[in-house]
């Protein structure tokens, strides 16, 4: 369903004044029965691969296309069949038992259980540069058990692990080459996919002709945003997939209908997370401070989007899994936006007061027109009370550093695990041992404790400054009827024509 509401004037002014120019001049390229077109934000690259870090947004919708993991996600964020046709569960909830169904690498080689499971633990490696890979610590063993049988066995039962295993960073890549229900061909420097046609079809030549039907294919190229929605404005385009918050304000530089604009409920974290805790950051009660300060409603309807929600609470408030311990309230949380400051205000006040100076703090945001927006609303909130504050980019050395990232399961703990102990986050070692002991409780009831008791250091300890849910959008022209919003923020682009009911 496209998403409704509008923009305020204040987004319009801001991306005006930033010089937003949307224009090229043509025609659309491709009938109806042309192929899908689909301009997909960030660099494509032929040879992308999960093992390299985060992909982008077009790497991410060409590797699901073509190299889809065990499990995929259907158009409306389930979890649907991919590589494996179907799975068991045993009665322990331990063991998750894949059958690979029978297909071929694009070399033609056939599809062995083996080498699947192979790339699936070289994915999980201690030296992989995976972005899930901390996302398993359940996870005890893989192991082909026949040459179409993976099992994936677990120490602890965990029932979100599905979810894992469909998001397009685990599809199944070797050397390069992966299985997915559409072959690409690479078209300059776009690629063309086609549906593969099924191996067990008793006339493979209408198989394979109904394979390169024209309107069965997708025309998928990676663009910059402001390129991506010319694209879709000028008819080059029928959808534009990977918008953030960093590119809303070209959609609304575009003038594209606002009804064309898919925003996805997903939950997750959108935040300042801090870097270091030196100096004026050292004390809790200092960052919590700043946790507090930031007027986030203000922040949010900067940008103008009625479907963006504010969010206090370290883990996500859009859903928890049934029996899952709800988010932690911040104390504060009841309290207005003056009196949020005042206490702000007082904190500052008291350090400087014993003759100790704030250095101005580096904050670590993309370096885009949303990401001005975002630091000009930090920053103004951390100047009332008294603390400067300077932007860098988010490869530069930081105090605090954005994170924006959706959940990409239903685990409670997925957030706590995501701001305690990382790289570019502060390391509580108290939250963390029961972070670990959470990971590997069998007990559902002393599980949830052991979460909310973690939760509760990490708040007192002040590691995050939450700000709103991630957003995510995409535009959609009228016949992709199957480009809809979900809360995994995945539209399969062999799904972007819903088949007719």
């Amino acid at each position: 369903m496209m998403a409704t509401g509008r923009y305020r004037r204040t987004a319009m002014q801001m991306a005006a004044a930033a010089g937003l120019v949307l224009s090229v001049t043509s025609c659309g390229l491709f009938g109806e029965r042309g192929p899908v077109r689909v301009a997909a934000i960030g660099q494509l690259s032929a040879s992308a691969n999960p093992m390299n870090g985060e992909l982008s947004a077009a790497n991410a919708a060409l590797l699901d296309a073509t190299s889809q993991g065990l499990v995929r996600y259907d158009g409306e964020g389930q979890i649907d069949t991919g590589l494996a046709e179907r799975w068991t569960v045993t009665a322990d909830g331990r063991s998750y038992i894949f059958r690979v169904r029978e297909a071929k690498w694009t070399d033609g080689r056939k599809v062995m259980a083996e080498d699947v499971a192979a790339i699936l633990r070289s994915y999980l490696a201690t030296t992989s540069r995976h972005v899930l890979k901390d996302d398993f610590p359940e996870v005890e063993a893989i192991r082909a058990m026949t040459d179409s049988v993976i099992e994936i066995r677990l120490s602890v039962p965990q029932p979100a692990i599905l979810e894992l295993l469909a998001q397009p960073s685990m599809a199944i890549v070797n050397k390069g080459r992966g299985w997915g229900p559409m072959r690409p061909r690479k078209i300059g420097r776009a690629a063309l996919l086609s549906p593969v046609p099924d191996p067990l079809a008793e006339d493979q030549e209408a198989a394979e002709a109904a394979a390169n039907d024209p309107a069965a294919s997708i025309e998928l190229v990676g663009a910059t945003a402001a390129k991506a929605l010319a694209r879709f404005k000028n008819g080059y385009a029928d959808a534009v997939l990977g918008g953030r918050f960093s590119s809303l304000p070209y959609f609304a530089a575009s003038n594209i209908g606002r009804n064309r604009l898919v925003v996805d409920p997903a939950p997750g974290l959108f935040g300042l997370a801090f870097v270091r805790a030196e100096g004026f950051l050292a004390t809790d009660s200092n960052r919590d401070a700043l946790v507090r300060a930031i007027r986030r409603e203000r922040l949010v309807e900067a940008f103008g989007l009625t479907e963006w929600r504010s969010q206090v609470t370290l883990r996500p408030t859009l859903f928890t899994r049934d029996g899952g311990p709800a988010p932690l309230q911040p104390a504060w949380a009841d309290y207005d936006e003056v009196s949020r400051q005042t206490q702000a205000r007082r904190v500052v006040d008291a350090w400087r007061d014993a003759g100790r100076e704030i250095e101005p703090l580096r904050i670590a945001v993309p370096d885009s027109p949303g990401g001005r927006i975002l630091f000009a609303y930090v920053a103004a909130d951390l100047s009332a009370i008294g603390v400067p504050s300077t932007r860098v980019g988010m490869t530069s050395s930081a105090d605090l550093k954005l994170i924006d990232e959706v959940m990409p399961n239903d685990d409670p703990i997925w957030a706590l695990r995501r701001l305690s102990c990382r790289r570019d986050t502060l390391c509580n070692r108290d939250a963390q041992n029961l972070i670990d002991l959470a990971n590997r409780n069998v007990d559902a009831g002393q599980r949830a404790q052991q979460i909310g008791e973690a939760e509760a250091i990490l708040a007192r300890y002040a590691p995050f400054i939450p700000l709103a849910t991630p957003l995510r959008w995409s535009v959609a022209a009228q016949r992709l009827t199957g480009l809809r919003a979900n809360p995994r923020a995945i539209h399969p682009l062999n799904r972007m024509i819903a088949a007719p009911n």
